[in-house]
């Protein structure tokens, strides 16, 4: 698989919110306003971006069965993949750490604005779902897991901005009453999956 292909396939076909439903709180909590989507799908990004390829590394060079063998022969059988779990939300968390100290500093109004669900990126399934994923697809190196992490990154950015932008409009559309607020979102976002859908006919 080359760069081109996983980065457009991480970013449309396996979208983390259309494909997998990963991150459905924030996306769902955080869409109301343009400012607040774009800003919490900028970290998102970053997040994905950083944690992706780092517990690559862990997994390859600590976690899976004969990882450590670059200790010496004695240690090829020994087998950490059920650290995987604690060790990948670690890194996780440390990153989003490190996003929320950043946004506090340089955007106090975005990060006001973000208020809880910053921090709680650290919890968000889609940051996980990137990192075990990863470890599923067994990418041959770091550069296709820095790939993988970006697209998906990207992917999810363009579906909160997506429906955060619909939202605001909708403010100002006659919508059914027992269809407004989460009811109206839901059935725009399956019908942004169907439309994400119609790019697994491409083939690059």
């Amino acid at each position: 698989m080359d760069y081109l292909n996983l980065f457009v396939r991480s970013i449309f076909i396996e979208n983390m919110i259309f494909a997998y439903f990963l991150g459905m709180c924030s996306y769902l909590a955080v869409s109301k306003t343009m400012k607040t989507a774009v800003g919490l799908g900028a970290a998102v990004i970053f997040v994905l971006s950083i944690t992706v390829p780092l517990n690559f590394l862990l997994d390859t060079y600590l976690l899976r069965p004969g990882a450590l063998s670059w200790l010496g022969a004695e240690y090829a059988e020994i087998d950490l993949s059920f650290l995987s779990f604690i060790m990948f939300i670690a890194v996780i968390a440390a990153m989003v750490q490190l996003v929320e100290m950043i946004v506090e500093k340089f955007a106090p109004a975005l990060y006001g604005a973000l208020g809880i669900f910053l921090p709680l990126i650290a919890v968000n399934c889609a940051i996980l779902g990137g990192a075990l994923f990863m470890q599923q697809k067994d990418f041959p190196g770091i550069d296709y897991a820095l790939t993988y992490g970006v697209g998906s990154g990207i992917g999810w950015f363009l579906a909160i901005i997506g429906i955060a932008a619909i939202r605001e409009k909708i403010t100002y559309s006659n919508v059914p009453g027992p269809l407004k607020g989460l009811g109206i979102t839901f059935i725009i976002t399956g019908l942004m999956a169907l439309g994400f859908m119609s790019f697994m006919g491409i083939k690059i």
